[in-house]
C-alpha cells in the first residue's frame, strides 16, 4: 500500500516536488524560489518551501537507497565544511574510484568519534561493499578511526589505508558541487534543518551522477516522482 506523502497539503504534489527538486539541485535560496514561483503565478511563501525541504528531503534520500547501483571497493574519503549559524560544521564524504558517492555524515566536530560514525553509516549502506582500500588525507583522527574499526572487526583486517593527498583529488572535486549548491543558501539556522537539506542535496547529486540508472533530466524527474509515489 502506497502512502500519500502529500495528504492535506495546500499545494499539489507536483508543485511541491518541483520546488524541492530545484532547491536541492540548483544554487538557489528560498527567496529565489519564491520569486521563480511567483513569476509562474504561484504564491508560495519562502517559509513554506523551508518546511517542504525539511520534510521531504530526508524522505527522498531514504527512498533512493534501494535504487542505487553498487559502488566499488576503492574508497576516497575526505571532509569539507558547511557553515551553520556562524559556526563551521564538518561534512564527511566518500566516493569510489569512479566518483560514485559512497556516503556522507554531517557532524558538529571533526574527531575520531565522528569519523567512526561515518564509517558505521557507510558500511551499513546496502549499495556499498567492504572496501579493499581507503584513501584519506593525513589527519590523525581518521587514521585512528580506521585502526579501531579494523580492531573491532567492522573493517576487514586486509583493508589498505593510504594517506596520499593527491589521490583524493576526485573527492575534492566532488565537494565542489555541494559547496556550489549550499553557498547561496546563506547560513543554516539549525543542525536539524542543515541535515535535512544535505540529505536531499546528496541524494539529488547521486541521481544526477547516474547512480540510480538515470542518464538524462527526464529520467531524473521520473525517478524522483517515483520515489515520492507520484505517477
Amino acid at each position: 500500500m502506497k502512502i500519500n506523502l502529500f495528504k492535506w497539503k495546500h499545494y499539489q504534489s507536483d508543485i511541491i516536488i518541483q520546488c524541492v527538486r530545484w532547491y536541492l539541485k540548483y544554487a538557489l535560496s528560498y527567496r529565489d524560489l519564491f520569486e521563480i514561483m511567483e513569476e509562474r503565478g504561484l504564491f508560495v511563501d519562502h517559509s513554506t518551501i523551508f518546511r517542504w525541504i525539511k520534510q521531504y528531503a530526508p524522505i527522498l534520500n531514504n527512498n533512493l537507497h534501494k535504487h542505487l547501483r553498487p559502488t566499488n571497493d576503492s574508497w576516497r574519503m575526505d571532509e569539507t565544511y558547511i557553515k551553520l549559524n556562524c559556526k563551521w560544521m564538518y561534512l564527511y564524504r566518500a566516493v569510489d574510484s569512479k566518483g560514485n558517492t559512497i556516503d556522507f555524515w554531517l557532524s558538529q566536530s571533526c574527531d575520531k568519534k565522528s569519523a567512526k560514525k561515518f564509517f558505521r553509516k557507510a558500511l551499513k549502506a546496502t549499495h556499498n561493499q567492504m572496501p579493499r582500500v581507503i584513501t584519506t588525507d593525513k589527519y590523525n583522527a581518521t587514521e585512528m578511526a580506521i585502526l579501531e574499526k579494523k580492531y573491532y572487526g567492522d573493517l576487514s583486517c586486509i583493508t589498505e589505508h593510504r594517506m596520499i593527498k593527491y589521490l583524493n583529488n576526485i573527492i575534492e572535486q566532488d565537494h565542489r558541487h555541494i559547496k556550489k549548491t549550499t553557498n547561496p543558501m546563506l547560513e543554516f539556522k539549525s543542525f536539524q534543518s542543515s541535515c535535512s537539506a544535505i540529505f536531499g542535496i546528496e541524494a539529488i547529486h547521486m541521481i544526477h551522477k547516474g547512480q540510480a540508472g538515470t542518464s538524462n533530466v527526464t529520467q531524473e524527474v521520473a525517478l524522483i516522482n517515483q520515489l515520492f509515489h507520484v505517477a
